[in-house]
């Protein structure tokens, strides 16, 4: 196998939204965005799938040398080695690669967050930062489209947090942040104990809408700061923003039944949505 079908493989395997969204990519730019989609999956199936902390802590170390070696000319692993020949060309940078990585430590080392400031700069990481390498590799020419990509990345964060506090809480996490469950009442056991109906609660539903309204504004504060020049260059990142918000909107409408089942759209309905966001635009 190259590396070039390893990842692209790993993509496909994922079932995520942005594999529809690349789709609609030229070959070289869907190459690129393929790789770096790829060395994210990596990166957080150590966290996710590796169960002994030590571990999985070894294998981010093994991964932030193997970042110093790919830059320096001398990539191991099928994915660096898919990404690498794209890097310089679409301005994806060794510190863009590193702050994925950290976020992900930072799943190893907590799982619980005081604040919003502090669950930001967690959400900047794992997601923000990959905003930003999916809007260069789509191709920008302003700085302001940074600013979106990182807006964006906050809100698709957000919804996977909403969408996946079940599948958190049998890990033992929480993100949604310490202070905004004490100010809707809402205990931590209640969360990881998951079963319904224990758990759900019209307290933990004005939590859960609170968390989806701070969502829908990231969502209209990042379109609103994408230059129109941008719109076409940027489709993409669009696609996945209404794929993302349509789920959370259907989170909403099944009314946050979140702890004991994952919501999810058809791989039908992601590709309609992408289709319809390339025909219209936005």
């Amino acid at each position: 196998m190259t590396p070039e079908q390893y990842v692209q493989e790993k993509a496909a395997k994922s079932g995520s939204s942005f594999y529809y969204a690349f789709l609609f990519l030229p070959p070289p730019r869907r190459a690129a965005i393929t790789a770096f989609y790829a060395f994210c999956r990596e990166v957080d199936d150590v966290v996710d799938e590796v169960g002994e902390l030590s571990v999985a802590a070894t294998k981010l170390a093994w991964w932030r040398k193997e970042v110093a070696e790919s830059f320096a000319g001398r990539p191991t692993h099928p994915v660096t080695k898919a990404l690498m020949p794209h890097a310089a060309p679409f301005g994806v940078q060794a510190a863009h690669l590193l702050a994925v990585i950290e976020g992900c430590q930072m799943d190893l080392e907590q799982s619980r967050y005081l604040d919003f400031p502090g669950l930001a700069r967690y959400c900047h990481l794992v997601a923000g930062v990959v905003g930003e390498v999916a809007a260069n590799v789509f191709g920008r020419s302003s700085e302001q489209t940074v600013a979106y990509a990182h807006r964006l990345g906050l809100a698709m964060q957000l919804t996977n947090i909403i969408r996946d506090v079940g599948d958190d809480a049998r890990r033992g996490r929480i993100y949604i942040p310490v202070s905004e469950l004490q100010q809707f009442d809402v205990k931590a056991h209640e969360i990881l104990n998951r079963k319904p109906p224990y758990g759900y609660s019209d307290r933990f539903t004005a939590l859960m809408k609170f968390q989806a309204e701070r969502a829908h504004r990231c969502y209209d504060e990042a379109f609103a700061l994408l230059p129109e020049a941008e719109r076409a260059a940027q489709k993409p990142g669009l696609m996945m923003a209404n794929i993302y918000r349509t789920l959370l909107r259907e989170i909403e409408a099944d009314h946050f039944q979140v702890l004991h089942q994952r919501t999810s759209l058809t791989p039908l309905r992601k590709l309609w949505i992408a289709v319809r966001t390339n025909w219209r635009g936005r």
